[in-house]
């Protein structure tokens, strides 16, 4: 899976972000102008040491990113790009999601830019909530979206059973 972020402006909810990409094996995809610079702490304190290990891709305008989404479609023609809006008419469990698809995510104060989705109108999902609530926190998004693609892409290379440190699970 393939993580966009069009514009982020928070460096902590990028940094976390970061963090679920590493765990995911997730690509993280950065779409500027970025609301801060890559090298703040507030981005290394919530990816923790788990920066250096991202798979991290900058793209100068939204423009770049689709030439370069167009390339990777003519080898891949089975990739998809999902946008995640607040504006979309399915949810985010009601698509089919490929292995290989990039979920992009638009800036916290004002998601992607309608122009944008009107272009993409059948690619554009969104996370149920109650009526009354505008949005929700970029990060909790972005794995919300991610957890639901690995799912139903059987966690694929994920590790899904896990160990105690001091004790053992009784058999």
């Amino acid at each position: 899976m393939q993580i966009v972020l069009h514009q982020p402006e928070i460096p902590a909810n990028t940094g976390n972000i970061g963090r679920t990409c590493v765990a995911t094996g997730s690509g993280l995809h950065l779409i500027e102008p970025l609301g801060f610079r890559l090298n703040e702490k507030e981005i290394k304190r919530a990816g923790m040491d788990y920066w250096e290990k991202l798979d991290v891709h900058r793209y100068m305008n939204f423009a770049e990113f689709m030439e370069m989404f167009r390339k990777e479609k003519e080898s891949h023609p089975e990739i998809r790009l999902w946008m995640a809006t607040t504006k979309a008419k399915q949810t985010h469990s009601e698509v089919s999601f490929g292995p290989n698809d990039y979920i992009m995510f638009g800036k916290e104060s004002a998601g992607i830019p309608e122009e944008i989705l009107v272009e993409h109108e059948e690619d554009c999902i969104r996370i149920p909530m109650l009526p009354e609530i505008r949005s929700l926190n970029l990060s909790n998004s972005v794995a919300i979206v991610l957890y639901e693609a690995l799912r139903q892409n059987g966690y694929s290379s994920m590790q899904t059973e896990g160990d105690l440190h001091r004790l053992h699970w009784k058999e």
